[in-house]
């Protein structure tokens, strides 16, 4: 069997552009489903796709690691980000032929099932881009919040840290102890509340300053309380809280995510199978975290391949500990692609049929053609004019 073409679809959802890729091969009907989808860096991803193509025409498709190896090795400059990302498309749709050539689920050559259902979380506003990242007041943290428990989550995420430089102001820090107790007095004690902070604290003392006001509502974990990078600093702050500390979604390379396990600076470590490689990278990350007694969280919201491929990836991870979604992207996120995501309960059910499970409405595709992606980090600014983090 050999790969005979790499195609790449571009779908756009608003404030990112989902990058499908496709993977046909020389046994008829034969091909695979990836996703690469990389915020702001469309053009660039695609065109780090048709770079590597050369690279695995005429390949076996299932000799998924030599692929990924020539990918990385072959191409002589390190990936980055960019094509890190193009990678991991390209190496998802290598699983879901494999799947498909052996008549299995994806899961199944990842090491088989460990769990019977898989833990989630979304987004307040259900992945909606607006309610996501501004919903910084209490009337409408609330509401979002009873909406997404009434939709049958156990679990949500929310992002109202404020755009912060080096100080967070007392002011803040109040209204913050009173979003997070608004919070949690609305959904109880039941259900698991985490809180991104998307690195914007741009010193220990201001994020130290933020956790401690969210510490009295019990969060699952703070997420990202630094940028990424900032390993010596996240283990200051995890020298002086109890709240569970998460970090990875910006890491792409294993040497990225080996320091924050070295130094113990985590307690759930947050990679993107759509950046940092694949299923099979994410597992060997996956594994190294176990080691250290880290769990893994998955970041996820992208796309409904990405979506699946970690379905796959959660039903067959030890340490897995909840899968982020945000399956309410778009309203016709499952016309695009139908496949086997099914909540149930706040869990995610475990698919059935070979390869990734999935179908992908080509036509339907085309009905949401690339467009410039809404470029919400513009609001990064503070009341000076300083650029601050995300």
């Amino acid at each position: 069997m050999k790969i005979t073409a790499v195609q790449t679809r571009v779908v756009n959802a608003e404030m990112r552009n989902w990058v499908f890729v496709k993977i046909e091969t020389d046994e008829p009907g034969l091909h695979g489903w990836g996703e690469a989808t990389l915020e702001w860096k469309t053009h660039a991803v695609v065109g780090a796709i048709q770079d590597l193509t050369p690279l695995i025409i005429g390949r076996d498709p299932r000799d998924i690691e030599q692929a990924v190896r020539a990918m990385k090795r072959q191409s002589f400059w390190r990936l980055g980000a960019i094509g890190m990302s193009a990678v991991s498309g390209i190496e998802i749709a290598l699983w879901d032929i494999l799947g498909k050539h052996l008549d299995v689920p994806v899961w199944r050559l990842l090491g088989g099932k460990v769990r019977d259902k898989v833990r989630v979380y979304t987004h307040l506003g259900l992945g909606d881009m607006r309610a996501v990242y501004e919903s910084m007041d209490e009337a409408p943290l609330v509401e979002r919040a009873r909406e997404v428990v009434e939709k049958g989550y156990k679990a949500f995420k929310a992002v109202f840290i404020p755009y912060t430089h080096f100080h967070a102001c007392l002011p803040e820090i109040r209204k913050l102890e009173r979003l997070m107790g608004a919070l949690r007095s609305a959904v109880g004690e039941e259900i698991e509340i985490m809180v991104d902070f998307h690195g914007r604290p741009a010193s220990v003392t201001a994020a130290l300053a933020y956790i401690e006001a969210l510490e009295p509502g019990r969060p699952m974990f703070v997420e990202e309380p630094l940028p990424p990078g900032e390993t010596l600093g996240l283990v200051g702050i995890a020298a002086r809280t109890k709240v569970p500390l998460a970090t990875g979604e910006r890491l792409v390379e294993r040497s990225e995510f080996d320091e924050l396990f070295r130094a113990r600076a985590v307690d759930i470590v947050q990679p993107d199978i759509c950046h940092c490689g694949g299923l099979g990278e994410a597992k060997k990350i996956a594994a190294m975290a176990e080691t250290v007694g880290i769990g893994v969280a998955p970041h996820n919201p992208l796309g409904p391949i990405a979506g699946v491929a970690a379905l796959h990836f959660a039903v067959s991870t030890p340490n897995h500990v909840i899968q982020e979604e945000m399956v309410g992207a778009v309203p016709w996120y499952f016309d695009v692609v139908q496949g086997p995501i099914r909540l149930v309960d706040g869990f995610w059910q475990v698919p059935d049929k070979p390869g990734l499970g999935i179908v992908v409405d080509e036509a339907e595709c085309a009905r949401h053609p690339y467009a410039p992606e809404v470029i919400h980090t513009l609001n990064a600014v503070l009341d000076d004019g300083t650029i601050v983090d995300w």
